[in-house]
């Protein structure tokens, strides 16, 4: 193994990605406090998707256990999960628009900075005589 090789090994250690699944039911269970039939009975009802191992097992990532959490306190409120389906649906859609709207604002801003720069002044076009008056 190179010294490359080393440092390559060594820049992969660290957390995961939050949208990485690497917690197993059980272990998604505990750090979320939900028993693991609800988690298999919230991703039949399309609550959410932990991603699936090459043999199938569910692998859960942190930006699932946040979703749980958000579920959990959803349910606690007292909304059914049809309800919990609909609204993160509309959190997650309002989510997606608030980012597209700070990129929207960037390339405003962007584009007025463009637009008060002062430019070259332009000298119109002065037509020729004898070419029937166009430049």
């Amino acid at each position: 193994m190179t010294n490359d090789d080393r440092e390559d090994e060594v820049s992969k250690v660290g957390p995961p990605s939050p949208d990485r699944g690497v917690y197993g039911i059980s272990v998604a269970s505990e750090l979320s406090g939900i028993s693991e039939q609800s988690l298999r009975l919230y991703e039949r009802q399309g609550l959410l998707t932990p991603a699936r191992s090459v043999g199938g097992t569910r692998r859960y990532s942190a930006d699932d256990l946040v979703r749980l959490q958000r579920i959990s306190e959803l349910v606690a409120a007292g909304v059914n999960l049809a309800g919990i389906d609909r609204i993160l649906s509309l959190e997650d859609r309002n989510a997606e628009l608030d980012e597209r709207n700070v990129t929207l604002e960037g390339d405003n801003d962007a584009l007025r900075a463009e637009d008060s720069r002062p430019k070259a002044a332009k000298q119109p076009a002065k037509s020729r005589p004898g070419n029937g008056g166009t430049a």
